[in-house]
C-alpha cells in the first residue's frame, strides 16, 4: 500500500527573497539567517523565467538544482547558491511562479533541497506543478515561526483550501505516487454530485468531458461548479522540445521503460522553441556546452515521437535552405488541430490561445503531461470564471493587444485576484473583432495568472473552420456550447471598445499597462520586435504592413542603431504575407524577417537584447525580467511596435 504523509519535518535554512539586496546576499553568501519580519519587503511577481531562465531549461535532470533562481532580478543568485546554502524554505511576496508553465522551475527548487515555498499567493500552474512533484507550498506566513522552533507540521497545514484530488496528491508526495495508489484501488477521486445548474462556457465543456466511469471509459456528467475536483478526458495533448524530454523521463520513471502512449493519434510534438537558438547563444553559454545540450532536446524528442508513433511538427526547408519550423505550436493548434467543445492541454502556458475556437485549453507541466500520455485524462479543479463583456468597436489604430494590456492593468489582476480564473470573452463587441484579434485575448489570459481564456464559437469561427480547415459545420453539432444567460461569474468587466486607447506595459510585468500617451516621448528604443504566437498572426502582419507602408510613403527610414524584426507564427502565415506583398514591402523598408519559431519571445532567436541598457518594444505576451534578454522590454501592439521602430522611440503611427 502506498504510504500517505501525516506530518512533515522541514529542515534547512529559511531564505527570504527580499528587495534589500544586501540582506539577500548576506543570506546567500554570508550564511546569515534572518529573523522573520512581517514588515520586510519581499520580492513580488517572481516568474518561472527567473527561477529557471530559458538556457537552464536545456537541462531536465538533477542538474537543474545548480541553477535554481539564477535569473532572479539583480543577478545576485549565482550557480549553486541555493544548493550550497542548504535552504529548506523559500519565502517571497505576491504572485510566486507567474509566467511560463515550465516544471523545471519548481523541480530546480526541490532538487536544490527546498521542501517548502511560502508566498502571499501561488500562481495556478506553478502551484499544481509543485503538488505533482512533492514540493510543498503555503500562503500561511504563520508557519515560519513553527518551522524555526523545529515543530513537525501536520500535512493538513499544506492542504488547506485544496480540492480532494490535490489534497490526496500532496499527501502521497506527488502525482505518480497518487496514481500508483489510484490504479491499485487504494484511493479514488470523489464523485461529482453537483445538481443541474446554470453554467459558464468553461463549466459546460468540463462537465461534457468529465470522466463519468473510468473503467467503462464514459464521459459526461450533468453539471459542475467551481471547486469541484475531477478528471477530464483530453482531446488534444501536445508538447514541444523544451519540455518533451523531461516529460518522457518522468513517463519512464513512473510507468517503466516500455510504457506506451495511449491513443498517439491525439498526441502532437513541436520543434518550435529553439529553432534559431544557435544564432543568439552567448559565447559563454557555448563554452558551457549548452549548444550541444540544447540540440539534444530536439534529438530526444524526435526519438520519442518515432518510437511512440506521434506526429512531430518539425523544421522545414524552402529552396533548399533551412526555413524555421512548421509553426509555433499555438498557431498550428488553431490552424489544424483543435475544435470547438474540445479539451486541449499543452506543456506551455499559452495553450490557452486555442480557446478562441470555443474549446477549453490550458497549460500543464511535465508531470501532468506524462501522466496524460498514459491515462488520456488530466485533473481539473473547476475554476471560477470572470466575464468580459465587450461592446462597440475598437478605433482605427487600436488593437486587441491594447485591450488586453488595459484589462491586465486593472486592480483585479494586479492584486492577484485573477489567479486561476477563466476569462470568458463575449458580447457584440467580440463579434466585431477578427479571429486573430480574438486569439490575442485568449492568448494573454494567462498573463493575469488566469487558468485560461475562452470565446464562444460563433458563425465567424464556423466559417473559418469550413473555409480554412475544411471542417463541415454540421460535424460540430452538439459541440457548440454556450454559457447560460444566468450563469454565475466571480467578476464582470463591461468594456466599451471605443474607449480603449493605445497602451503599453512598462518593463517587468504585463500588468504594468499605461496609456501610450503617458509613457513619454523620450523612451528611446534599440529593438522593435513583432512576432511570437501573440504577434505573428495574419492580422498582425496586416497591422505591421499598414504602418510600414505609411512610414515609407512619408519618407521615413529606420534610424541608425535601431533594428526592426518581424517573425511569422507559421509557414501558412508566411505564405499569406508573401501573397499580400508584405514580404517585399518589409524587406525594402529594412525590416529583418525571421522564419517561424518562438524565437526572441523566449530569448532563443534574433530580436533579443544582449545588454542591460538596451530597450525593446515588443509584440510578445510577457516582459518579465530576462524574458527576452537582459534589456528592458515594453509590450505594445503591432501598430506601436513598428511605428516606434521608425520613430526611434515609443510612439504611435499618427506621429509618422
Amino acid at each position: 500500500m502506498t504510504a500517505k504523509r501525516q506530518n512533515v519535518q522541514i529542515d534547512g535554512r529559511i531564505l527570504y527573497l527580499t528587495e534589500d539586496e544586501d540582506l539577500l546576499k548576506k543570506q546567500l553568501y554570508g550564511y546569515e539567517d534572518l529573523a522573520h519580519d512581517p514588515d520586510r519587503k519581499l520580492i513580488d511577481n517572481i516568474s518561472t523565467d527567473e527561477l529557471t531562465p530559458g538556457w537552464v531549461c536545456y537541462y531536465y535532470d538533477e542538474t537543474l538544482a545548480r541553477y535554481c533562481l539564477v535569473g532572479l532580478r539583480g543577478g545576485h543568485v549565482k550557480p549553486d547558491a541555493i544548493l550550497n546554502g542548504k535552504f529548506g524554505v523559500i519565502v517571497s511576496g505576491v504572485s510566486k511562479g507567474c509566467g511560463s508553465s515550465r516544471e523545471t522551475a519548481p523541480f530546480s527548487e526541490l532538487k536544490a533541497g527546498v521542501q517548502l515555498v511560502i508566498a502571499k499567493n501561488i500562481e495556478k500552474i506553478y502551484g499544481q506543478n509543485c503538488q505533482n512533484i512533492g514540493l510543498l507550498t503555503s500562503t500561511d506566513f504563520g508557519l515560519i515561526e513553527r518551522i524555526e522552533r523545529g515543530e513537525e507540521i501536520p500535512i493538513a497545514e499544506f492542504t488547506k483550501g485544496l480540492d480532494p484530488i490535490a489534497t490526496s496528491i500532496v499527501e502521497h508526495g506527488g502525482l505518480f505516487a497518487y496514481n500508483e495508489a489510484r490504479l491499485a484501488g487504494e484511493v479514488s477521486p470523489p464523485q461529482v454530485a453537483t445538481a443541474a445548474r446554470p453554467m459558464t462556457l468553461s463549466e459546460k465543456i468540463i462537465a461534457d468531458r468529465a470522466i463519468a466511469d473510468a473503467k467503462a471509459g464514459t464521459t459526461g456528467i450533468p453539471a459542475v461548479q467551481p471547486g469541484d475536483a475531477l478528471f477530464v478526458r483530453t482531446d488534444v495533448r501536445f508538447s514541444h522540445e523544451y519540455v518533451t524530454p523531461m516529460a518522457e523521463a518522468l513517463f519512464k520513471m513512473g510507468l517503466g521503460e516500455d510504457a506506451r502512449v495511449q491513443d498517439p493519434s491525439s498526441v502532437f510534438a513541436f520543434r518550435d522553441h529553439l529553432t534559431f537558438l544557435d544564432r543568439v547563444m552567448p559565447e559563454a553559454h557555448v563554452k558551457m556546452g549548452l549548444k550541444e545540450q540544447a540540440a539534444s532536446l530536439a534529438t530526444v524528442q524526435q526519438s520519442f515521437t518515432e518510437r511512440q508513433g506521434i506526429r512531430l511538427y518539425g523544421e522545414v526547408e524552402r529552396d533548399g535552405q533551412q526555413a524555421g519550423s512548421e509553426g509555433i505550436c499555438h498557431n498550428i493548434v488553431i490552424e489544424e488541430l483543435a475544435l470547438p467543445g474540445q479539451l486541449v492541454i499543452g506543456t506551455d502556458s499559452h495553450t490557452c490561445m486555442a480557446g478562441v475556437l470555443g474549446c477549453f485549453a490550458f497549460g500543464v507541466g511535465s508531470t501532468d503531461m506524462a501522466n496524460s500520455w498514459f491515462t488520456k485524462d488530466v485533473r481539473v479543479r473547476v475554476p471560477e470564471s470572470a466575464r468580459v463583456n465587450l461592446t462597440g468597436a475598437l478605433k482605427p489604430g487600436v488593437s486587441a493587444k491594447d485591450l488586453m494590456l488595459h484589462l491586465l492593468s486593472q486592480p483585479f489582476f494586479k492584486s492577484g485576484d485573477g489567479i486561476g480564473k477563466v476569462l470568458e470573452f463575449g458580447g457584440e463587441g467580440l463579434s466585431s473583432m477578427g479571429i486573430d484579434e480574438r486569439a490575442t485575448l485568449t492568448n494573454m489570459a494567462v498573463e493575469a495568472g488566469g487558468f485560461t481564456g475562452i470565446c464562444e464559437a460563433d458563425q465567424a469561427i464556423l466559417d473559418y473552420l469550413r473555409d480554412q480547415r475544411g471542417v463541415d459545420p454540421q460535424s460540430l453539432e452538439g459541440r457548440l456550447f454556450r454559457a447560460d444567460p444566468d450563469a454565475s461569474y466571480c467578476h464582470v468587466f463591461d468594456i466599451d471598445l471605443a474607449t480603449i486607447e493605445p497602451t503599453v506595459a512598462t518593463p517587468g510585468d504585463p500588468r504594468n499597462g499605461i496609456p501610450l500617451r503617458e509613457a513619454g516621448r523620450d523612451v528611446k528604443i534599440d529593438i522593435a520586435y513583432g512576432g511570437s504566437c501573440t504577434g505573428g498572426k495574419k492580422a498582425d502582419m496586416d497591422m505591421y504592413a499598414e504602418v510600414v507602408r505609411k512610414a515609407v510613403d512619408a519618407g521615413h527610414s529606420l534610424p541608425d542603431g535601431v533594428r526592426c524584426y518581424i517573425q511569422f507564427g507559421s509557414q501558412k502565415i508566411r505564405d499569406y504575407a508573401e501573397t499580400m506583398g508584405y514580404v517585399q514591402l518589409f524587406e525594402q523598408a529594412g525590416v529583418e524577417l525571421i522564419d517561424p519559431s518562438c524565437g526572441a519571445c523566449i530569448k532563443a532567436g534574433p530580436g533579443v537584447s544582449d545588454r542591460p541598457d538596451q530597450v525593446t518594444v515588443s509584440a510578445i505576451n510577457r516582459n518579465f525580467p530576462g524574458r527576452s534578454g537582459p534589456g528592458q522590454v515594453y509590450l505594445a501592439s503591432p501598430y506601436v511596435v513598428v511605428a516606434s521602430a521608425f520613430l526611434g522611440r515609443l510612439g504611435s503611427p499618427e506621429e509618422l
